[in-house]
Parts: C-alpha cells; sequence; structure tokens
C-alpha cells in the first residue's frame, strides 16, 4: 500500500501523511480529531503543520480515509512530497555483541526485527544488521543521546572516555556520545514551576494523560499558549501520552529569537497540564542526534543540507541542520585534523538511512548524486549513496 487517495504514503514501515497548518492551535484541532478516529495513532503536531502515522495493516486505509475527511473539514491540505524518515544503521560481523550495548545507551527501546525501536516513535530507530565486510574501527559518523542523568548513571555502558568523558564505544568500536541531562531550572534552589521539565538538549515535558479526552485538552491548551507566546512548540501524541518539547537549544533565547523567557512559558504549560489531571513522566525524555566528522565541513554539510532537505540552524557559530518541520533528527558537523591522513581515510560501520514515498524514491536519488553524492551500488528499492568524504546514507523506497 503505498498511495491512499494522493494523501498518504508508506514511509519507513508506517502509512504516513502530513497535513500543512498555519498554527500550533489548528494542527492541534485535527489532531483531536486524530485520536477520535484512530486512537493509536503517532500524530506530531507543528506550527507549519501535523504528521500523522499510522501501522499499515489492513484498518490503515479505512483510518487514512476518515483522517482525510477530518483534514478537509478544516481546510488542510496533504503535502505527500515532504514525508520522509532518517534512521540509523550498524553494519557488524556480529551483531548480537553490539544490541545490549545500544540497549543500554538508548534506554527504552522495542526490538522489532534488526532495529531497536523507540516505543514512543520519537528518536531514529536503530538496525544492527550482519555485514561481513572488513571496515576500520573508528567511524566517522557517531551519535549522540542525552537522557536524564539518572538513567545515563544505570546505563550499565562501563567507563567513559573522551574530552568530555561521555563517550562509550561498542564491541566494534562504533561510538556515542551519552551525556547526563538535568531540571530546567538547575538553580540551587529550583522552582517547581517548572519541575516536570527536563533538558536534553531540547526542554521536554512527557505527561501520562488518563484519558483521550484529557490527551486532547492538554494538547489544545499547550497550543494556544504556545501559539499567544509565539514559540513554535513541538506536541507529540501517543496512546496514553502527549510530550511537549522545544527542539534543541530552542529553549534558549539565543536560538529562538523571540522576546520570551521560555521558563515562564514552561510554567504555564505545566499549569494547564496539572490542570488536566496530566502526570509528568521524568524518565521518558530522551534526544538523539547524529554526528559527522569532516576535513572539509562546508562542502560536507551543503550535501547533507541538499540530500535530507534540511535547513542551517540560525546560529551562524553551530554547524547544526535541522528538518525545516522538526520531525527528523538533527545532524552536526566536527572539524577533523585535515594533517591526520590515516583518520580521514577511515570508515564507519554506521550510516544513515533514509525512507521515502515509494514513487518520490528515484527522483530523491536523482537530487542527491547531483548535489555531490556518489551512487555505490543499487538492490531493488535501495539506493547506497557517499557524500563527499565517503560516509554513506542509504536511500529506501516506502
Amino acid at each position: 500500500m503505498t498511495d491512499l487517495g494522493g494523501d498518504w504514503r508508506v514511509v519507513d514501515g508506517l502509512t504516513t501523511a502530513w497535513f500543512e497548518a498555519r498554527s500550533l492551535t489548528e494542527g492541534a484541532a485535527l489532531a483531536a480529531r486524530v485520536t477520535q478516529v484512530a486512537p493509536g495513532a503517532a500524530v506530531d503536531v507543528r506550527a507549519s503543520g501535523v504528521r500523522v502515522r499510522l501501522e499499515s495493516d489492513e484498518e490503515a486505509a479505512g483510518l487514512a480515509g476518515a483522517i482525510c475527511d477530518e483534514a478537509r473539514a478544516l481546510g488542510l491540505v496533504a503535502d505527500p512530497a515532504v514525508l520522509q524518515a532518517l534512521n540509523v544503521v550498524l553494519e557488524s560481523p556480529d551483531p548480537s555483541a553490539l544490541r545490549p550495548f545500544w540497549r543500554g545507551a538508548l534506554g527504552d527501546v522495542t526490538e522489532v526485527g534488526d532495529r531497536l525501536v523507540d516505543p514512543l516513535r520519537r528518536d531514529p530507530a536503530f538496525a544492527i544488521r550482519e555485514s561481513s565486510e572488513e571496515r576500520p574501527l573508528r567511524n566517522r559518523i557517531h551519535v549522540d543521546v542525552v537522557r536524564p542523568s539518572d538513567a545515563v548513571e544505570h546505563a550499565g555502558l562501563g567507563e567513559a572516555s573522551g574530552p568530555y568523558g561521555v563517550c562509550h564505544a561498542d564491541a566494534d568500536g562504533n561510538e556515542v556520545d551519552l551525556v547526563p541531562g538535568g531540571p530546567l531550572d538547575e538553580s540551587d534552589e529550583p522552582s517547581e514551576a517548572t519541575s516536570d521539565w527536563q533538558t536534553v538538549f531540547s526542554a521536554v515535558a512527557a505527561y501520562r494523560v488518563p484519558s483521550s479526552a484529557q490527551q486532547r485538552d492538554l494538547a489544545g491548551a499547550a497550543a494556544a499558549l504556545a501559539d499567544a507566546a509565539g514559540f513554535p512548540l513541538l506536541i507529540d501524541l501517543r496512546p496514553g501520552f502527549v510530550v511537549l518539547d522545544t527542539g534543541k537549544d530552542q529553549g534558549d533565547a539565543e536560538a529562538h529569537g523571540l522576546d520570551l523567557d521560555f521558563a515562564d512559558l514552561a510554567a504555564r504549560l505545566q499549569t494547564a497540564a496539572r490542570e488536566i489531571g496530566a502526570t509528568a513522566d521524568l524518565a521518558v525524555p530522551r534526544f538523539v542526534q547524529l554526528a559527522l566528522d569532516a576535513a572539509d565541513v562546508a562542502a560536507v554539510r551543503a550535501f547533507w543540507a541538499a540530500a535530507l532537505g534540511y535547513v542551517h540552524d540560525r546560529r551562524t557559530n553551530l554547524t547544526d541542520l535541522v528538518d525545516p518541520r522538526r520531525l527528523n533528527a538533527v545532524v552536526m558537523f566536527q572539524d577533523i585534523d585535515v594533517e591526520d591522513t590515516e583518520r580521514r581515510r577511515q570508515r564507519n560501520r554506521i550510516l544513515l538511512e533514509l525512507a521515502v514515498p515509494a514513487d518520490l524514491a528515484a527522483a530523491r536519488v536523482a537530487a542527491i548524486v547531483a548535489a555531490g553524492g556518489r551512487l555505490l551500488d543499487e538492490t531493488g528499492t535501495r539506493w547506497r549513496l557517499a557524500d563527499p568524504e565517503g560516509n554513506e546514507l542509504v536511500v529506501v523506497a516506502g
């Protein structure tokens, strides 16, 4: 099932649609209707629209049609051309030796085939696949995971290394920086007003909601408060949950560029959540980003911006690329010493995988090649490409 009335596509195994919206409030109105029609849907409300994902089963077609009817009633139009899902692949001669390490690094994940999947489907999936191809151990792509400090302390990854004391390596040498987060207010006498919030590069408050009505009420209240402040809050609805998220660093004035103290908005959001009867779960917040080492950051960054359709962070002192709809992981870049020829020629065991609608995959591959990518191989519905320095991206149709 790749096409449902033109609005829906199967992306990363899920029946998915994106509906353009003019505000969080407008998006929350659609989300409220979606959760009534399809209580099991994953709904992501953004200032520019709403993504809806359904399990691709026999019921999906009927649910998708009903959701389209609700979207049309609100005057919202779908745009399947923007749909994509960015995930992580680790290739190993012995995947079973890596899986416990990455379960420890990521925390709450579900095993689905060869993939470790976030149960809330907010973070990238991590596929650990068998490969006999010999590769040096030093990877040019690594992962940053930020979790609450207690979770990091009990992750069981052993002693950390690196300049910040947060780097861990799996049995193949693939690296993750496991970074401890903390409360939004880290003062000596923190305010109870924002105690539901954790800072994990993003500021996140994850609420358990006892009923679907409370879920819809919280999403609507959060949207109204954020719209009034002009803040592009991320509002994710999952069965039994509402997750409120700033996006990476967006609670900082330098990043959001608004006349706003985010702590004040966080306090208002927390008050609204508690009045509705929601309960914060401080263990849920997690942030995952992808990092690439590059000898020529500008060239590699330009390639990935074009390949992923990402935009540059508004701050000129950072190398971050972000999904313009804040639906997929941040990608950031770090310099490596151009004189270190040994490190420069080493290849990664970690690569990135981009799932796109099947009917758009060939065009996406052509665009990536035009942006400077090299097509390494093609097998059916998968294309393996390399950036200017050899880091790999696999485009998957559907």
